[in-house]
């Protein structure tokens, strides 16, 4: 898998900004390209290449699933879509910049969250391994907070 090109730090942070980064990289940004990119931003979750080419088409786009598969892989290796291998096969994120996960166990959802890690905690990881840490990604683990059902009086 090719490493992602690093033309700009800026991180990806809306729709257009991934557009313009597109352009930067001198990837044509297709119609095909576009309706992936506009999805991903729309749905704001991590999905599968069969859940986008399914949601692409029950919304009237025409696309086909080569082509599916092809763009995603084209805007993962720049950097420009998050992709998280699963055993289960990949997904794909419209965030693209360093972040960490909450894995929901009840729902099977990835949730983006960004954090930072307090900079003393950093130093004892690094003195304990011997290594500079220049970035992190967290994965956390757990299941939705289940609101207080009322009792119900008699």
């Amino acid at each position: 898998m090719q490493k992602p090109t690093t033309i700009s730090t800026k991180p990806i942070r809306s729709l257009e900004d991934a557009l313009e980064r597109c352009q930067t990289l001198g990837m044509r940004v297709s119609r095909q390209r576009k309706f992936i990119l506009e999805l991903l931003w729309q749905a704001k979750e991590h999905l599968s290449a069969r859940d986008i080419y399914d949601r692409l088409n029950q919304q009237g786009k025409d696309i086909g699933h080569t082509s599916v598969y092809q763009n995603l892989e084209a805007l993962s290796s720049q950097g420009i879509i998050e992709c998280i291998e699963r055993c289960d096969g990949r997904l794909y994120g419209n965030i693209s910049d360093s972040h960490s996960h909450v894995n929901c166990l009840d729902t099977n959802q990835i949730l983006d969250v960004h954090i930072e890690l307090p900079e003393d905690l950093i130093r004892q990881v690094e003195e304990k391994i011997g290594v500079k840490i220049t970035d992190y990604s967290i994965n956390f683990y757990g299941y939705r907070a289940q609101e207080q059902q009322p009792e119900n009086g008699g």
